[in-house]
């Protein structure tokens, strides 16, 4: 099983978003029984509430499921657990490593890494910016090219 966790702030926006995008093209593809996908946030502010109601809203229209899924904060179990933490920007990369210390991790790295023809770093914050599309565009290129990458490195 290939574990994938994707980290935001506070779980209620991006990460959540790219775990249902990324959960419906694994589905899509027919590789559901090799993956294991969740999404936690630094902070555990959000800790239970459902994803954000623009997040909700853009994942409606596009017929995609965030049923179960409630905020929750990353813990420490989850930095070995998981073999790709994807995070949403430099700062939660920042929290990750802080979080991991010298330890025993894998992958530790933002969702945009995997987009090299883009100039752009990190996704945007909804919840400040109000633009969940340019988020979900955003989310959809690089969860693109990490299953790309993921498939081609694990030879699925």
């Amino acid at each position: 099983m290939i574990h994938v966790l994707f980290v935001c702030l506070g779980n209620i926006c991006r990460s959540p978003m790219a775990e249902a995008m990324f959960r419906k093209r694994v589905e899509d593809e027919g590789l559901s029984e090799h993956f294991v996908i969740d999404s936690a946030g630094i902070g555990g502010w959000h800790q239970g509430s459902t994803p954000h109601e623009g997040t909700r809203k853009l994942l409606d229209e596009k017929g995609i499921s965030y049923e179960g899924m409630s905020a929750r904060q990353i813990i420490d179990e989850d930095i070995t657990a998981y073999d790709y933490i994807i995070a949403m920007d430099a700062e939660n990369v920042g929290a990750l490593r802080s979080i991991a210390g010298y330890g025993k991790h894998h992958f530790i790295g933002r969702l945009l890494d995997f987009v090299e023809d883009d100039d752009r770093d990190d996704v945007p914050d909804p919840y400040y910016t109000g633009n969940f599309e340019e988020v979900h565009d955003l989310i959809e290129t690089g969860i693109d090219r990490f299953l790309t990458y993921v498939k081609k490195e694990k030879h699925l």
